[in-house]
């Protein structure tokens, strides 16, 4: 017999909203951390997903790992646990479509690391995020080093992750943190309405931009255009390159349908 699932994909008007669903604080325990990248793997896949909303529900986002399970493993277990763990919240981040994060309530370690992995974050007014990894004797594990500092810069990263404060919503909107800032009770709806103007857009461009954009930002610049130039050229093998090209000449921009091949 197995457990419950803890971790959905629900489908609806080409938005797919990956829901953590483990009361009350959403704690990332190992069932979910894997149900999360099979989740992102079905959504990054269907061809009737044209983006993503990760969402843990009206209360919170996500609290963090499950302590208590963490606090049994050895060395020799987070040896192995430890890059699944990364892995499967670079699922997310690796997903081929825009990824929102609607944050409500806590966003807290492995939760404010989820957050991080989607290209954009809404967050109610009430919403608190952090890493306060360093008051348990460790640090971030699962990217907050690494995708943190990225976001908002070494300094305040450092300031976050040394001190382990909490991160209230018009901080995190004033140094970059999250994205927009709303009523706690329309995070989901702001979220939903921020990735619905790419459904039915040019999917293998959208793709493409990310890719650009998220490999371009570990390397050097020529490097980086250079990859851009090979997404660039790439696209004039598309159909929908072909389509909003021809419906730009003869109706003008924004008129293109688009199919995402």
């Amino acid at each position: 017999m197995t457990d419950a699932a803890l971790v959905r994909l629900e489908v609806d008007g080409g938005i797919g909203t990956i829901r953590l669903d483990r009361p009350p604080m959403n704690a990332l325990n190992v069932q979910v951390q894997e149900e999360v990248r099979a989740a992102a793997h079905e959504a990054g896949a269907r061809s009737d997903v044209s983006a993503v909303v990760i969402y843990g529900g009206e209360k919170v986002f996500a609290a963090g790992a499950d302590i208590k399970e963490m606090a049994t493993m050895t060395y020799a277990d987070m040896v192995v646990r430890s890059g699944a763990l990364q892995s499967s919240f670079t699922a997310v981040a690796r997903i081929p479509k825009p990824v929102v994060a609607a944050i409500t309530g806590y966003a807290l370690g492995g939760g404010c690391e989820l957050a991080l992995c989607a290209d954009f974050r809404v967050c109610g007014d009430n919403a608190k995020l952090g890493q306060p990894e360093i008051q348990l004797g460790v640090i971030p594990g699962a990217g907050g080093t690494q995708r943190l500092p990225r976001l908002v810069g070494p300094a305040r990263a450092k300031d976050i992750i040394f001190t382990g404060r909490f991160v209230g919503a018009e901080e995190a909107l004033r140094i970059g943190l999250v994205d927009r800032v709303v009523p706690a009770d329309e995070v989901y709806p702001a979220a939903v309405e921020l990735a619905r103007q790419f459904v039915g857009g040019p999917g293998l461009a959208l793709r493409a931009a990310k890719e650009a954009i998220d490999a371009g930002l570990e390397t050097d610049l020529d490097t980086g255009l250079e990859l851009e130039r090979l997404q660039f050229s790439g696209l004039f093998a598309t159909d929908d390159r072909r389509a909003g090209m021809e419906s730009f000449v003869e109706h003008g921009p924004g008129k293109a349908t688009f199919t995402s091949r």
